[in-house]
């Protein structure tokens, strides 16, 4: 494709944008500390280089009220310059246009002096939030004047103000966070008094010359907030102030998936096209854009201007200019996996790429090209991901290449998850490896078991041969209702319409889903089952799901008392656990399992034992405080913790139940254990990596890690 409307330019605010491709907002972490800024400088060049047209910042906040955590980043004063200046100055080198983010938290931040329309705690944070007095707000569209202009004078082509995403304007403008008196609250035309005097006070503070975006929520996904008629009001109050309007998706408290891989591509660009409809000035869509081809589309049908992605820039910082080449089968597609982007951010870690571990190592993790003296004949055994990425990134070094691969196709356990209904994009990736395998003429070697002949006269053997199942020591194990995940997910066998999942670990969830739903559901059908309707009359855009009968009854089980799911993905785990109760599965935990048998799968369940709690807890839940966030606070508490004698009564007078699950069909995902062998060669030239290296379930971010750390290196 030419991709004729994702390529052309944009004339903005008398700025010409040299495609319709905009790097969306992500906190990556770099922005809270003077030092990490050079870091940062280089995350942006390297998209700038890319062929990116505009780019934002993740947000810094215009006072200290509005900071996402302690120490978060701000701009406030001028003496903060000279770091921006690092960012700004690199991306301009590279021909490519900034805007910082301004992003006031509200009641969303990670801190006990957070600030807020109302005095309403947020959901997803253990802080309670005071209310902005009237000079309380005053000031703060002061704050964010100055931030834009401090902005402008880093050398930023222009700001995003944040109104959307559920913070502090977002709380301003839906009556389930503002319930003000004053001229900032009341009718729906108040509460849209603070976004109007922010805009307003921006641009007065930068000029005609300076982009002005503004992240409006076109869909806010919570009840008792916008709806469609006051969002259109609000972007024609805002359009005489703003360049270009971004589109916001959802709150951070919505349960309502919208940008997980579970989400169809472009699933919200409906709503940006209504936004589009009602204004007169440019808008950008956003969420779950991962290949140039939905760009063009939605460009093309006119349902935006632009396109926002920031995930699938991390993926591939070549993007645009692999568009433009005729190369998009050369792109490193965004899978949306959230687990090293996401993830990262929420658990206070720097950002980078599953598919892509030099994103946020820019300048450290660097594939040099080696001497042709220094080349070696390496041999990698195994073509699941560690042992793709070794490859690949191996041969574009320079070195000469072997891929060995038992199985008559390439994947390993990525063919397994690109089955899994919701996990379609899995095959993404190793569309793109197979891509570059051609391109750099590695030498593949499919239904080839690689043994010590094989691998003599090799340089270096690096050995990538995975996981297999682990077989639990259960009696019947051998039984014919019990299949292994592996050859229930390659089809090599089928489940029955009553099924048992031993394992509720990563893989227990995905083959729940895998026995439950079809995969490439389209976006009505989602749309119906998780309650998002386009009517312009319902706030928030949210009805009741729709139901159906679940295709099978399916019991997920699990040794441990805790929570199912409790070590699924920050960001994504909640989707899946939903999904599943939505499904009707019925988790059981705290299960021994004693046998299989024509009756099914034979259960002893013993009572969850109770939690000792200690001291700060107990005043934690007494005063709301969240004492024990304190790490040294935690340990204390740890320490003189005890479990309640009323509950430990309790525990002791219930005893273990029986229970059999009369099922067709027990499907193992009870773990999985390394395949590591070395085939006696020398130490000094074998390098394990992948699943081989450790067995952990759905750990491809770490197994692609170390293959490219080792390709770096050799």
């Amino acid at each position: 494709m030419s991709y004729e409307h994702l390529l052309s330019p944009l004339d903005v605010g008398g700025i010409t944008l040299k495609n319709r491709v905009m790097m969306g907002s992500m906190h990556t972490g770099f922005e809270d500390k003077a030092k990490d800024f050079p870091q940062l400088a280089r995350y942006f060049a390297a998209r700038a280089e890319g062929g990116v047209a505009l780019m934002v910042t993740g947000g810094f906040a215009p006072n200290i009220t509005g900071q996402l955590g302690p120490m978060g980043s701000m701009l406030t004063a001028k003496r903060q310059l000279g770091r921006h200046k690092l960012v700004t100055d690199a991306v301009h080198e590279h021909d490519g246009r900034i805007v910082m983010q301004i992003l006031h938290a509200g009641r969303y931040g990670y801190t006990p002096w957070s600030k807020s329309a109302s005095n309403k705690k947020s959901p997803i944070t253990p802080f309670g939030t005071r209310a902005m007095s009237t000079k309380d707000v005053e000031k703060t569209i002061r704050d964010y004047a100055n931030s834009a202009r401090l902005a402008k004078d880093a050398g930023y082509d222009g700001v995003e103000i944040m109104g959307s995403e559920g913070y502090l304007i977002n709380q301003f403008l839906a009556a389930r966070t503002n319930d003000r008196t004053d001229r900032f609250g009341g009718s729906a035309e108040k509460r849209m008094t603070l976004p109007r005097e922010i805009a307003r006070a921006v641009r007065d503070a930068a000029g005609d010359d300076f982009l002005v975006l503004y992240r409006i929520s076109v869909a806010d996904l919570v009840d008792n907030s916008q709806t469609f008629e006051e969002i259109a009001t609000l972007a024609q109050h805002l359009q005489g102030d703003v360049s270009m309007f971004n589109s916001g998706i959802g709150w951070h408290e919505a349960r309502i998936p919208t940008i997980v891989t579970s989400v169809p591509r472009a699933a919200f660009a409906w709503a940006t096209g209504k936004l589009r409809a009602a204004v007169d000035i440019p808008v950008i869509a956003s969420n779950r854009i991962n290949t140039p081809e939905v760009g063009e589309q939605i460009i093309a049908d006119g349902l935006a201007d632009m396109v926002s992605m920031a995930r699938p820039l991390l993926a591939d910082p070549d993007f645009v200019k692999k568009a433009q080449a005729g190369r998009a089968d050369l792109i490193n597609t965004c899978i949306a996996c959230n687990q090293a982007c996401l993830d990262h951010t929420f658990s206070g870690k720097k950002v980078s790429c599953l598919v892509n571990p030099q994103a946020g190592r820019e300048g450290e993790l660097v594939l040099l090209p080696v001497p042709k003296p220094r080349a070696k004949r390496v041999a990698v055994v195994g073509a699941g991901p560690a042992g793709l990425a070794a490859a690949t990134n191996l041969a574009e070094r320079g070195h000469d290449v072997t891929l060995f691969e038992a199985r008559d196709h390439l994947g390993g356990q990525f063919r397994l998850a690109m089955n899994i209904p919701g996990k379609e994009e899995f095959a993404e990736t190793l569309r793109y490896f197979m891509t570059r395998l051609d391109e750099l003429k590695v030498d593949v070697r499919l239904s080839t078991r690689a043994d010590a002949e094989t691998l003599d006269g090799y340089d270096h053997v690096v050995l990538a041969t995975g996981v297999t199942p682990r077989r639990p020591a259960i009696e019947g194990i051998d039984h014919a209702k019990v299949v292994m995940y592996d050859e229930l997910l390659r089809g090599e066998k089928v489940a029955g319409e009553r099924v048992a999942v031993v394992g509720a670990g990563g893989i227990g969830f995905d083959v729940s889903e895998y026995l439950l739903h079809e995969p490439h559901e389209n976006l009505k059908h989602w749309m119906e089952r998780w309650g998002v309707t386009e009517s312009e009359n319902v706030p928030g855009n949210i009805v009741e799901k729709v139901t159906e009968k679940p295709r099978r009854q399916v019991y997920l089980v699990q040794r441990k008392h805790a929570a199912l799911g409790k070590g699924l993905g920050k960001t994504s785990g909640w989707v899946h656990r939903q999904t599943l109760k939505d499904s009707k599965v019925e988790f059981i935990g705290g299960a021994t399992y004693d046998k299989v048998d024509d009756a099914g799968l034979h259960l002893t369940i013993t009572p969850t034992p109770p939690r000792a709690v200690g001291p700060l807890t107990k005043a934690s839940k007494k005063t709301g405080l969240p004492l024990t966030m304190v790490p040294q606070l935690k340990a204390l508490d740890a320490k003189y913790a005890s479990v309640p004698a009323e509950a430990k009564a309790k525990f002791e007078g219930q005893e273990p139940t029986k229970r059999v699950l009369d099922v067709d069909t027990v499907v193992i995902c009870a773990g999985q254990e390394s395949v590591a062998d070395t085939f006696g060669l020398d130490p000094a030239k074998v390098t394990v990596i992948g699943g081989a290296d450790v067995a952990a379930e759905l750990d491809a971010k770490r197994a692609i890690k170390q293959a490219t750390e080792l390709a770096a290196a050799l």
